[in-house]
């Protein structure tokens, strides 16, 4: 473990990005091949590799109790420490240098912790096995095992380089190694696959889900075609759940974005598995009434239930859709390379016997000119939709990529006009700044909150606001400070959902701050009323869609 973290200290310690990739191919190639496989791992800020869907079931506040009781601190001094670092790895690391600890764990011994972790049940078994790691730890070892647990090491190290650093140490193409690492979703078994020179191997493995290929966002059509003139397929946009469907012999699985099993609507596994042959489909799962769809709200009654809930709900509740709009795998053959025109197309013909109302193809229109896609973008949300996603017909799928391929426009929902109660401190480089905001409507003599908020404002901005919040605090709660109701602030948002998490009894769903209302007073900002109101109005949709 040392090395690793002599290593990590190193290209925390370095901007350079060659210098980082050089530093991580020389700790890979000094390590033995089982070694290595887990440092890379590790390097990716991950317990487990991405195609693996074990969690470690170990929150925050257990690891903040484990430390202080490590270090023998109070929870008032190690708030103070944590503010000046925004890291409770880097914080293990003050305090328990400070107690001259002296140990040393392999990676080994840190993986073989994290293989029993989610097996264990309850807090007090986790703590303990923890506890008993962190003690034959040095106190850096145990700072990058934190990071590791709370998957983000702070280093400057994301998987693309670490791929790149495989590469490097091991002669290898990029372009291999990142195709090996996609398709095995494992960097660890990517590395042992360009020790041995045998990349060209990799393949894709049904119900090991790939990445998602991304969009990225656009303004305007114009900004599009400005930039890429020629003819994109649009699409509808969908308010739902992006989902992968994995189908062989009989058996069905769906994944979703985060690459975790889908459960909650089992009414989708037959008319999948229906289909001929083995494949893996790229779609969106909607709640789905007549020809249109519903808000997400619905679709969310349904995560997390029980399986007798969602027979219940299967047989009385709001219907769901599969609508499908890619295909990534048939047959044996990976489909990644070749034009999206022809994936569509084969698509097509997979689901051609399909009559199930559970499924059906995402309709599509070949666009040549940004009026005619403007047209279709207010369509789609006359339809209920969040906007389009413009794709080039001849592009690959790039899983886990925001290539120059696929394009997203849509607007937000509405916005609100809401006054900030309560701030928190960031994290990251904005530890040192109270830069996430908790806002309220107005509801007769009271303030309700409906959501946080902590994009949208700039640096300058958001230092500005955190010396008049620190000059305005009413009460202060750790981390988090109640402060006057004066700052109000202009936030939109995606959609309205009901929730027991605010005293509104709402919350906004990717709320993000537009600007800074200073010409409004407390007085005139939105009310519960107007709330109530546009939550009733998702579901007022006019059934419009995109012509195929």
């Amino acid at each position: 473990m040392r090395a690793f973290v002599q290593t990590c200290d190193t290209i925390a310690a370095t901007a350079k990005k060659l210098e980082k990739i050089q530093l991580a191919s020389e700790l890979l190639r000094s390590l033995p091949l089982k070694e290595a496989a887990r440092a890379a791992i590790f390097l990716t800020g991950r317990a487990f590799p991405r195609n693996d869907e074990r969690v470690l079931g170990v929150g925050g506040m257990q690891l903040y109790r484990l430390v202080g009781e490590l270090a023998g601190k109070e929870p008032g001094h190690l708030r103070d420490v944590y503010r000046q670092h925004g890291d409770l790895g880097t914080v293990a690391e003050q305090l328990l240098g400070a107690a001259d600890r002296d140990g040393d764990v392999s990676l080994s011994e840190v993986a073989d912790a994290f293989r029993k972790l989610p097996s264990l049940r309850s807090p007090a078994q986790k703590h303990a096995l923890l506890s008993s790691l962190f003690a034959r730890a040095s106190a850096s070892d145990v700072k990058y095992i934190i990071k590791v647990i709370t998957g983000d090491l702070r280093i400057g190290l994301k998987e693309n380089l670490v791929e790149e650093a495989i590469a490097k140490c091991f002669a290898r193409a990029i372009a291999d190694v990142r195709r090996a690492n996609m398709l095995t979703g494992d960097i660890g078994e990517t590395l042992r696959l360009a020790a041995r020179d045998a990349l060209a191997s990799a393949a894709v493995t049904l119900f090991h889900p790939l990445h998602f290929m991304l969009a990225a966002s656009i303004e305007t059509p114009a900004e599009l075609f400005d930039e890429s003139p020629g003819a994109f397929l649009v699409e509808e946009k969908y308010d739902g759940i992006r989902a992968q469907a994995h189908k062989s012999a009989g058996q069905v699985k769906f994944f979703s974005r985060t690459l975790d099993e889908i459960t909650e609507f089992p009414e989708l596994t037959e008319p999948v598995g229906c289909l001929p042959g083995t494949f893996i489909l790229d779609g969106e799962i909607l709640a789905w009434q007549d020809t249109h769809p519903l808000p997400f709200t619905e679709l969310q009654k349904r995560l997390g239930r029980k399986q007798d809930q969602m027979n219940l709900w299967e047989q009385h509740g709001v219907p769901v859709k599969f609508v499908c709009f890619d295909l990534l795998y048939r047959d044996g053959e990976t489909l990644l390379d070749i034009p999206l025109h022809e994936r569509r197309a084969r698509l097509d013909n997979l689901l051609a016997g399909s009559r199930d109302s559970h499924m059906q193809v995402a309709p599509s229109t070949l666009c040549h000119s940004s009026d005619r896609m403007t047209e279709l973008f207010r369509a789609s949300l006359a339809a209920g939709h969040e906007g389009i996603v413009a794709k080039a017909p001849d592009s690959p799928y790039t899983p886990g990529r925001r290539g120059g391929y696929w394009f997203k426009l849509k607007e937000p929902f509405a916005t609100l006009d809401v006054v900030v109660t309560a701030v928190e401190y960031g994290h990251g480089k904005r530890h040192g700044v109270l830069s996430d905001y908790t806002f309220a409507v107005r509801h007769e003599n009271q303030l309700l909150n409906i959501g946080k908020a902590y994009s949208g404002l700039n640096d300058k901005e958001i230092a500005q606001l955190t010396d008049y919040f620190l000059r305005h605090t009413t009460q202060e709660e750790g981390f988090r400070r109640v402060v006057e109701p004066t700052v109000v602030i202009e936030v939109a948002f995606n959609n309205i959902q009901k929730s027991n998490r605010h005293s509104s009894g709402y919350a906004l769903r990717f709320p993000r701050i537009e600007r800074l209302r200073p010409d409004k007073s407390v007085a005139e900002i939105d009310t519960l009323d107007r709330v109530a109101q546009l939550y009733a109005k998702q579901f007022a949709h006019a059934p419009l869609a995109l012509e195929s």
